[in-house]
C-alpha cells in the first residue's frame, strides 16, 4: 500500500468514526445510554454491529468518544472564559437541543453506581467549578458584590446553567434559557442587603 493509499484509508476511517459518533449522539438522545445499543448505532450508519466494533471495541469506548466530541464543541480556543462568553454559550446551546438532550440524559444516568460516565462527569464538574471560579474572580475579584467568594458562587453558576437546560428541554416554549441565564448573571452583580 502506498503512502497516499494509507493516508486516504486513514481519512476514511476518521470520517467513519465521526459518523458513528454523530449517530451515537442521536441514539443516546432518543433512548438514553442504557437504552442505546451498539446495534441501533450500527444500523443508523449502515454497518453491522461487528463492523461498528472495528471502530469502537466497546459501548463504553463509544460513550467516551461521544463525550469528548461534545467537549470539543464547547471549547474556547486560546482564550479564557468570560461572563459574556458564558451567556453566549447558553444561547448557542439553545440552538442545539439534540446535543443538550444527549448530555443531560448521560448526566442524569451517570449518578448511578457503576455507570461508565460517572468518573467523566465527576472530573468534569471539578474542572468546570474551578474554571467558573476563575471567570468570577476575573470579573469581580475575591468577592462578588453579593459578598460571596468566587469558589462559593461557582457551584451555583454551574447549577443554574445545567438546571436551566433540563427545564428548557422539558418545556422549551415556557423557558427562555438564555434570558433566564442573563437574569441570573445580573443577580451576581447585585449587593446583598
Amino acid at each position: 500500500m502506498s503512502y497516499g493509499d494509507a493516508m486516504n484509508a486513514r481519512v476514511r476511517s476518521e470520517e467513519r468514526r465521526a459518523e458513528i459518533v454523530r449517530a451515537a449522539l442521536e441514539v443516546i438522545a432518543e433512548r438514553g445510554y442504557r437504552g442505546a445499543s451498539l446495534g441501533a448505532v450500527a444500523e443508523r450508519v449502515g454497518l453491522t454491529q461487528q463492523g461498528l466494533l472495528h471502530y469502537f471495541p466497546t459501548k463504553d469506548a463509544l460513550l467516551v468518544a461521544v463525550l469528548k466530541e461534545r467537549d470539543q464543541w464547547d471549547a474556547v480556543p486560546n482564550t479564557r472564559w468570560r461572563i459574556d462568553l458564558l451567556a453566549s454559550l447558553v444561547e448557542y446551546n439553545a440552538m442545539r437541543p439534540g446535543i443538550i438532550q444527549t448530555f443531560s440524559a448521560l448526566l442524569g444516568e451517570s449518578v448511578t453506581e457503576g455507570h461508565p460516565a460517572r468518573e467523566y462527569f465527576t472530573r468534569r464538574y471539578v474542572e468546570v467549578r474551578a474554571s467558573m471560579a476563575e471567570v468570577l474572580r476575573a470579573e469581580y475579584g475575591d468577592r462578588l458584590p453579593n459578598g460571596l467568594t468566587p469558589e462559593r458562587t461557582a457551584p451555583l453558576l454551574v447549577a443554574v446553567m445545567d438546571g436551566l437546560q433540563y427545564q428548557w428541554l422539558l418545556d422549551p416554549e415556557s423557558v427562555d434559557m438564555p434570558g433566564a441565564f442573563r437574569d441570573f448573571l445580573s443577580l451576581l452583580g447585585e449587593n446583598a442587603d
